[in-house]
């Protein structure tokens, strides 16, 4: 899964003020009434007046820090599945219900490319440890129950970010026994 969308703001879409290194920036991942896939980034505290028109797929929470000079521009602008993984599970970031439940897919969807290799689960039982393999880094993921629910749910988020708008036919009702 790839999209093109723009880079990470350098400053506030409500205010305008440019982000500082440390501000805590809230972002959210839109489709736009368009069709386009937008992302809009904005101060924490001009969060609130941070309203889009659209479908909101996803927001999350982070630290800003400023883009290294060296960076590839264009690779930056490509979103993967993986890109997409590691902006979501940022240890800094607050995942919402909605991004909890895409971190786990993607999660998912990563340890079968093998970019991310399970390293079991907390004492608690309630995150699975994840390390991605390029990077090394170590990602706690929620241990989501995988019901037909949760499918639903993901491809409706999916859905909203490649351009698709049907849902899930609804399964099929067991019929009982003779």
């Amino acid at each position: 899964m790839e999209l093109n969308l723009q880079p990470r703001a350098l400053a506030c879409f409500v205010s305008g003020q440019p982000f500082s290194e440390g501000d805590r920036v809230a972002s959210l991942l839109v489709r736009t009434d368009s069709g386009d896939i937008a992302r809009f980034d904005a101060l924490e505290a001009n969060a609130g007046s941070l309203a889009p028109e659209g479908f909101v797929a996803c927001s999350w929470v982070q630290a800003f820090k400023p883009r290294p000079p060296e960076e590839n521009a264009d690779r930056a602008l490509k979103l993967t599945a993986d890109t997409l993984f590691q902006a979501l599970a940022d240890p800094s970031s607050e995942p919402t219900p909605e991004t909890t439940r895409l971190i786990r897919f993607l999660a998912i969807l990563l340890e079968r490319k093998r970019v991310l290799r399970p390293r079991g689960r907390t004492p608690g039982g309630a995150r699975e440890i994840y390390e991605h393999a390029r990077t090394k880094q170590v990602y706690e993921v929620e241990a989501i129950d995988l019901s037909p629910e949760f499918f639903r749910a993901v491809q409706g988020q999916l859905s909203v970010l490649v351009g698709g708008s049907e849902a899930l036919p609804a399964a099929p009702a067991e019929s009982a026994a003779p």
